[in-house]
């Protein structure tokens, strides 16, 4: 009977970075961290504060460890991951190091795996829960998402410098902030219909929990935290709100599971109306539309003025897309329910119809 009930139970999981170090100055500290995971490193610096960060950087490695600093070329793409290989390659680095936006630091990740090196990732904004995960998402070299891809291990190191990411403008911890507001909603969504995570089993329940501490997190603290932004202080909201957009999300969506959100950010994706809108700007669309697609009225009224009050966009134009005619809708919808994609692990079945008429709504 033992053995019959120990069959029975559900295999269940969670994933974690290996370590996570957050807090103002920690960018002093990343040359004395990369030494206990090598000696020579080639470090992908973000492309958009290459020359602001490429000094800092290279003097916190001095004297810890050697450094080959790279400009990013901008996109998470199949030839960025490989540019990186070959240069890490060519130097003899035992080490990768992402520092930036998330799609530079999905193309450390990606390398790090082609190499079979330990990877550091040091993110400057917290506009994603990109860091912590096992994950990157590739896109094509026009900007459209191609794939995402599963990585064997989370990064080694996630290293957060507050005091940089309160420097930076205040919009991408905003869209952090959408990021992170889809984790409850997608997780829940997957526990209640049983869809796997990102380890390709159901989560356990401390999964979950992270999701929900992450959602509760964002909507006591997000305001203030984006008025410390503003005042390029870190203070204790945007500690708590850097905390939950990298940590919690990053765990509760790998070991919660996704689902209509971010499928509907990929179908987004599609049209170029919103290529100059961050991430987590059209995610924060996407739980919109999903909390239309379970017809949770009240909730959705929730979200949405929360959305308003942190900046995130609440309407289809505010992502750039002024005229929302049915042929973009239906390009948009084609693409979120495509065979195989995350919005099928919603708990009900979604359609094309469903999604167009969710998404119509917020024009």
């Amino acid at each position: 009977m033992l053995v019959r009930a120990a069959e029975a139970v559900a295999t269940r999981g969670a994933r974690f970075p290996g370590r996570y170090i957050q807090g103002p100055g920690s960018i002093a500290n990343l040359g004395a961290e990369a030494a206990s995971y090598g000696s020579k490193a080639a470090i992908l610096l973000d492309n958009g504060i290459f020359d602001l960060l490429v000094e800092p950087v290279t003097e916190a490695c001095n004297g810890k460890i050697e450094a080959l600093v790279i400009r990013h070329g901008g996109e998470c793409s199949e030839s960025q991951i490989a540019a990186l290989v070959e240069a890490a390659r060519k130097s003899g680095a035992d080490i990768i190091i992402g520092a930036g936006g998330g799609k530079a630091l999905d193309t450390a990740k990606a390398a790090a795996r082609d190499l079979d090196l330990p990877v550091i990732v040091f993110p400057t904004i917290a506009a994603s829960d990109a860091p912590c995960s096992a994950l990157a998402v590739i896109y094509n070299d026009d900007g459209t998402v191609a794939y995402d891809t599963f990585l064997p291990r989370n990064p080694d190191l996630v290293l957060v410098d507050t005091a940089l990411i309160a420097k930076a403008p205040a919009r991408f911890l905003a869209a952090g902030i959408g990021d992170a507001l889809a984790t409850f909603y997608e997780a829940d969504s997957c526990r209640r219909s049983g869809a796997r995570n990102c380890m390709t089993i159901p989560g356990i329940s401390i999964a979950h929990e992270i999701a929900r501490l992450c959602r509760d997190t964002i909507f006591a603290h997000g305001a203030q935290a984006l008025a410390e932004c503003d005042a390029k202080t870190a203070g204790p909201a945007l500690e708590r709100v850097v905390e939950a957009n990298i940590l919690l999300s990053g765990i509760g969506f790998e070991s919660g599971g996704v689902a209509a959100a971010h499928a509907i950010h990929h179908g987004l994706c599609e049209l170029e109306d919103v290529h100059h809108h961050l991430h987590g700007e059209k995610v924060a669309i996407g739980v919109l539309a999903g909390l239309k697609l379970h017809g949770l009225e009240d909730e959705f009224e929730r979200v949405r003025a929360f959305c308003a009050k942190v900046r995130l966009p609440v309407r289809l134009a505010d992502i750039g897309i002024a005229d929302a005619s049915d042929e973009k809708l239906a390009i948009v919808a084609r693409r979120s329910c495509r065979p195989g994609e995350i919005i099928h692990n919603e708990p009900m079945p979604v359609t094309e119809d469903m999604v167009i008429a969710a998404l119509k709504t917020l024009i």
